[in-house]
């Protein structure tokens, strides 16, 4: 039986070929594939940060209590270490966030570009091909 890494490779592997299979094949629509994907990002992005952002404010007032209560040295740094590290995490996540909001319009951009690029260079590979014979 093969392990779950192993798995997870060999899918990745296979994945790996079917999209370089498909680029060889011809031109790819992107924005297809694309689209949906985008679409859902967008629309999951504010109930996650709606989420998150209640979760980590429980998570930090728990964490403050619990360094509120500590009445041993030791127990009073871990928690605070705790709180810290909490903290720094949920920030990360919320510029995470918001940076991916922000540069969505670009994201996309640069697929449409991308779709187009490789669309007219496969359509001028098949007519050069064409042409040839």
């Amino acid at each position: 039986m093969l392990s779950n890494q192993k798995k997870a490779r060999n899918i990745m592997a296979l994945v790996m070929m079917a999209v370089m299979l498909i680029g060889v094949a011809g031109a790819v629509d992107f924005n297809k594939v694309a689209d949906p994907v985008v679409n859902l990002i967008n629309s999951l992005l504010y109930p996650i940060l709606a989420i998150v952002g209640a979760g980590g404010t429980i998570y930090c007032v728990s964490l403050g209590v619990k360094y509120a209560k500590a009445e041993e040295p030791q127990e009073r740094e871990k928690a605070k270490t705790h709180l810290k590290n909490a903290i720094i995490g949920f920030a990360l996540i919320f510029i995470l966030i918001v940076a991916l909001k922000i540069l969505m319009p670009q994201l996309i951009e640069w697929m449409e570009e991308t779709g187009a690029s490789s669309s007219s260079t496969a359509a001028s590979s098949a007519a050069d091909s064409a042409s040839a014979s």
